[in-house]
């Protein structure tokens, strides 16, 4: 019986220590985001490209989930930073403004993976439609 119990204690040991996507590792993901404006029939406005300040960004660790497991908000330059995450795959979105979908808003999902300790993603520019 003690054998058994020493089994389960060492397995489960094992089995918390592994590292899965999320936070707790010492990898970076950033990027910006922009904004361009849309008149109401949907063409662009010229030079309607501002930096898109206070919008959601949203991270789901993994692959098997449809729900985001951390967000937060781009910076008065609409930059954004997700801090401390392991190696594995992730999935940022976020959402623009879209005249022909029921809800108003479209998502901009931007799948990557994670391969080193360190590393530091850059995602760039993401460009989202904002209508006026």
């Amino acid at each position: 019986m003690k054998y058994f119990l020493s089994l389960i204690v060492v397995a489960s040991i094992f089995y918390s220590c592994s590292k899965v996507e999320g936070k707790g590792g010492s990898a970076t993901v950033k990027g910006v985001v922009m904004e361009q404006l849309y008149n109401s029939i949907g063409n662009p406005i010229s030079g309607g490209k501002y930096k898109a300040a206070d919008e959601d960004v949203f991270l789901i660790y993994g692959d098997d989930d449809a729900f985001y497991d951390d967000d937060l908000k781009t910076s008065y330059d609409g930059s954004y930073v997700f801090n401390y995450l392991q190696k594995g795959n992730y999935t940022l979105f976020i959402y623009e403004d879209c005249n022909t979908c029921p809800s108003g808003k479209k998502e901009i999902l931007i799948p990557f993976e994670i391969t080193e300790r360190n590393q530091v993603i850059d995602l760039d520019t993401i460009v989202i439609k904002k209508q006026l």
